[in-house]
């Protein structure tokens, strides 16, 4: 039987999810769509839309989905009226309404298998779990002094950089309790240096942890990039190019001495752990670092609150939330796999 589990590409903002996400997208059996914005909000909002087993409880939720502006589910660009029926005849529960969405990009390229990006999600890992049980989680790491950099210069990082380092923190932190916690094949990680180096050699290992055949036209993610990255996205400029090394180290040239010495004193076991050396850079004083664990702090008391609501949530669920869409999440329930249209089972 060949694999149908949904695949998440996390890790820290700028890591280089993009490229990876366009180098599953350009594998012959897998889809990766554009940022989404619907998932996390679906679900934390889920007592709002009640018991998925209804079918007028999973219209109204897909309604949301598939017409709200903040959604982004344009830019899956399927047709929305097929997708609100598909999901209210389909099966109840949360996780069913969402997926369904991903599946149908998939059916545009006539794949059989589909994957999700947000980096974010290394904070939302459980919720991703609860939802599809049998999901599959890819993290990209990429040497922390870049990620800052690279986020200062994002037109839509409207935060300091006290901000950006306790961002890559925190995606590292979330990937070691992952990697601990996940069995080997639910998690995989790499640095975004070595798949830059050599794509070939990476790309195939995630392959062989997905469990699928290595695709050579995952080395030319530029030429997926046309349909899979929404023009106004410039920041994602590189995308259309060869994958290349060319940024990396880039932060020498584009912190200032006193940020870099930042990274070091904040991220220094961090970077370290994974691989990266350390420039012996200083010049940052105790006025700053005193400035980035309060910004540490605080981020961490609102990750608490968040969780906390929703372990209280979680006594009440208002119905189902695991996925029926795929093998793995109906084995469970005992269910018989999906099958096509035409009548063939879903995985082979």
């Amino acid at each position: 039987m060949r694999p149908d589990r949904p695949v998440f590409i996390i890790g820290c903002p700028r890591s280089g999810t993009t490229m990876l996400q366009l180098m599953l997208h350009a594998h012959e059996r897998i889809a990766v769509p554009p940022e989404t914005r619907y998932l996390l909000p679906a679900y934390y909002h889920r007592r709002w839309y009640g018991d998925m087993r209804e079918p007028a409880n999973r219209r109204a939720l897909a309604e949301w989905i598939a017409r709200d502006k903040t959604t982004k589910f344009r830019a899956l660009g399927i047709d929305a009226d097929a997708y609100v029926e598909r999901a209210t005849a389909g099966p109840g529960s949360l996780g069913s309404v969402v997926g369904e969405t991903f599946r149908s990009y998939a059916g545009r390229f006539g794949k059989p298998r589909w994957g999700d990006k947000r980096p974010g999600y290394s904070k939302h890992v459980g919720v991703l779990l609860r939802l599809f049980p049998d999901a599959q989680f890819i993290h990209l790491i990429r040497d922390g002094r870049d990620c800052v950099a690279s986020l200062k210069e994002m037109p839509w990082f409207t935060l300091d950089v006290y901000h950006a380092v306790a961002i890559w923190a925190e995606a590292v932190d979330y990937g070691r309790r992952h990697a601990e916690r996940l069995p080997a094949d639910s998690y995989h990680e790499l640095r975004y240096e070595d798949l830059t180096a050599d794509p070939e050699a990476e790309l195939a290992k995630i392959c062989t942890f997905l469990g699928e055949d290595y695709d050579p036209a995952m080395c030319e993610p530029r030429r997926v990039a046309v349909t899979a990255v929404p023009a106004h996205k410039v920041w994602h400029s590189n995308t259309h190019r060869e994958v290349s090394q060319a940024s990396v180290g880039s932060w020498a040239g584009r912190l200032e001495p006193w940020e870099a010495a930042l990274c070091e004193e904040a991220l220094g076991d961090r970077l370290r752990a994974n691989g990266y050396e350390l420039s012996g850079a200083s010049g940052v004083s105790a006025r700053q670092l005193l400035a980035y664990r309060r910004t540490a702090t605080r981020r961490a008391l609102s990750r608490a609150r968040t969780f906390g609501r929703d372990r209280i949530n979680r006594m009440r669920e208002p119905g189902p939330l695991a996925a029926m869409l795929t093998s793995g999440q109906l084995s469970p329930a005992s269910i018989p796999r999906p099958r096509t249209t035409s009548g063939q089972l879903i995985g082979h």
